[in-house]
């Protein structure tokens, strides 16, 4: 039963993280925000986060980021889809680095200074880190070749482009150890249909709209 519960919120939480790229992070893309800072510092670092300190269980943010990754990939809208499902499935194995190694020293984050410095450096380092690994991996999937060259021109503004993830993740971290303080519990009876019904609704709602869009 533990080991269903723990699938089932990998699969919730990837579809509501896939979700939100979808569908918020398009119509971020559409106004001209920066869709990939805001959506690693509110949704990935917030929903990864709630995760983490919910279950407890290293290689779980793995398990989320390839089920959002594959979410994304059939909506292959506003923008490069694949550089998208690329940097999710990165960012959640990144995640997963850092807390694993977080928690080896210190179990639980105690101090308000302690929940921001870590939504500070998990911020960054999952979003420059994902992009980085998508510039590597894309051309390689894209059949056009990775060349190294091409990496090292762009680093300056790669590493730039994180301070806003961070800057955000400073915010949501702490505010995710707020709302694990208020104790909110779901008994078994329910947690299971509402887990599995979130995500069929995520999903249904993302392929629907691209069905629309095909056909628009």
């Amino acid at each position: 039963m533990k080991n269903m519960k723990f699938i089932v919120g990998i699969i919730v939480f990837g579809s509501l993280w896939g979700f939100a790229e979808c569908i918020i992070g398009s119509f971020l893309r559409d106004v001209n925000l920066p869709a990939g800072a805001i959506m690693t510092g509110i949704f990935a670092i917030g929903l990864m986060t709630l995760s983490r300190t919910t279950f407890r269980q290293p290689g779980m943010q793995a398990g989320i980021g390839l089920v959002a990754g594959a979410l994304r990939l059939f909506n292959p809208f506003g923008g490069c889809f694949i550089c998208s499902a690329i940097a999710i499935m990165a960012e959640g194995l990144l995640f997963d680095l850092i807390w694993t190694g977080f928690s080896l020293g210190l179990k639980k984050p105690q101090t308000l200074t302690i929940q921001a410095s870590l939504g500070i450096c998990s911020a960054y380092i999952v979003y420059v880190g994902g992009y980085i690994v998508t510039q590597i991996l894309t051309p390689v999937f894209s059949s056009a070749g990775f060349y190294l060259e091409n990496l090292i021109v762009f680093i300056p503004q790669i590493l730039a482009s994180g301070l806003l993830a961070a800057l955000i993740g400073v915010v949501t971290v702490p505010a995710v150890f707020i709302l694990k303080n208020l104790d909110i519990s779901i008994k078994d009876r329910v947690y299971y249909p509402v887990t599995i019904g979130v995500s069929a609704i995520c999903w249904i709602i993302v392929i629907t709209n691209t069905i629309l869009i095909m056909w628009s």
